[in-house]
This record gives C-alpha cells, structure tokens and sequence, in this order.
C-alpha cells in the first residue's frame, strides 16, 4: 500500500469513507466555493458517480493532520475502456480507443488555498510516480483546467499550446462537448510571450508539459465548474530520461 513521507508532508490512498469524504470537502472548497459558485443546500461536498470506481490520493501536512492535496485515479486496462473515463463525456476519444497499453485517468486534482508549499506538488507527483511504476501505467491522462470560461483571456497560453503541446495525430481528442474554445485552429499563427504563457497555465499542466505531455486541440467551456479545461495526456515512454529518474529517485528514496 502506498505510504510517502517527504518532510512535513505524506501520501497515501484514502482508506475508508472517511478519507474519501475529506477529499470531496476540499473538492468542493476548491471548485466550489473557491470559484464563487453556488453550493447545494446542506451540501459541502464535490463528488460524482466516478468517485466510487477511483482510487483517491492524499496529501497531508503531518504537523496538523491537514488534507493539503488531493486526486483521484481511475485505472483502465487499455484504451478499450476509454469510454469509462470522466473525459469521454466531454471529448470524442476512439482514437485513443487503439491505445494497446494499461491507462490511468488523473481526475480532480486539487491543492488546499492556503498552502503554497511547493513540496505539495512534489510529493503528490512522487506519489504518482511511484503508483505509475508499480501499476504499469504507459498512459496518464485527464483533463487541466484554467479558471473561468473565456478564452481569449488566455491567449498566450493556448498559442503556445496550439504552437508546441498538440497532441500526435493518431491519439487527437476530437470535439463532442456542445461549447469549446478550438484554440489549436485560432492561435496556431499567434506568438506567444513564453512568460506570460506559462504563468497562466494551471501547476499540474506545466507538470504535464515539462515531462513531454501533449493536449487536445480545443478546450471544453465548463459552465458548471466556471473552466476551461483541455484534454491532457502522458506516455510514460517518452518523459525524458533524466526527468524521469528525477521523479523515480524522490518516489523511492
């Protein structure tokens, strides 16, 4: 069973209902009430029906027991069971369908905001490392999200994406969500400030694109969490090698 100690912070996966409901608590203090959205009567809680089929990973701060971080894995034994992911509601994903390897679904991902501690991040992605490695994941994918729904307020960031992080032509999300922002066909011929660009992406996807990760072509308007999000992948294979021993080093030592 996973159990990581870095510093003042651990990991591990919930193991009881408990668990699970601290993680959809901070889920809902995040992509809830963090982005000023409405809460549900008597409801202080962001969970769904994939919760169940998930494995959750938690960060905790160890001084005061505090849940830092949280994300949920969704385990597939190859791209025939694309369909089953949180993403195959919003992007069209038979060509991932041929994928011949073991994927993982990386879902929800959230930090406390109050914590800027950057070992959260490091630890959360040591943890993953370590679940990749042990599960034989060649595929990571899900989907990053930018804050709020328009587009064009992030035009340097999705020209540089457009420009450098498509996805390969034989795995590109095609468009099924009724509202998207097809950035990959507007900003192609933009040049992007890199600066700005990248202090406009999420945390998790500059994580994405510095281990050589890749994104659909257009993002998905999510009105009902106030997000842009733009479908992410990973092939483990390609993470370059001394990234790659970076992350092994700090999952195992």
């Amino acid at each position: 069973m996973l159990a990581l100690a870095r510093g003042r912070f651990t990991a591990r996966f919930a193991e009881s209902a408990e668990d699970i409901e601290a993680a959809q608590a901070l889920r809902h203090q995040c992509f809830v009430t963090g982005r000023g959205l409405p809460a549900r009567p008597g409801m202080a809680l962001e969970r769904d029906g994939f919760d169940a089929s998930c494995r959750h990973l938690l960060v905790e701060h160890v001084p005061s027991g505090v849940l830092v971080c949280c994300f949920r894995l969704l385990m597939l034994e190859g791209g025939g069971r694309i369909g089953d992911s949180y993403s195959a509601q919003y992007y069209e994903l038979s060509a991932l369908a041929a994928y011949p390897g073991r994927m993982a679904e990386l879902g929800r991902f959230c930090i406390h905001p109050d914590w800027r501690d950057p070992d959260i991040l490091r630890i959360a992605w040591a943890a993953l490392a370590r679940v990749v490695d042990e599960e034989g994941i060649e595929l990571l994918f899900g989907c990053s999200s930018f804050n709020g729904t328009d587009g064009d307020s992030y035009r340097d960031a999705f020209a540089l994406l457009a420009r450098n992080h498509m996805a390969p032509d034989r795995w590109q999300p095609r468009v099924k969500a009724p509202d998207v922002f097809r950035f990959g066909r507007l900003l192609r011929q933009l040049i992007p400030d890199p600066g700005r660009a990248m202090r406009a992406m999420p945390p998790l996807l500059r994580s994405y694109l510095a281990m050589g990760g890749w994104v659909s072509d257009h993002a998905v308007v999510d009105r009902d969490l106030a997000t842009l999000h733009v479908f992410t992948g990973l092939e483990i294979g390609a993470i370059p090698p001394a990234r790659a021993r970076l992350l092994r080093a700090t999952a195992t030592a």
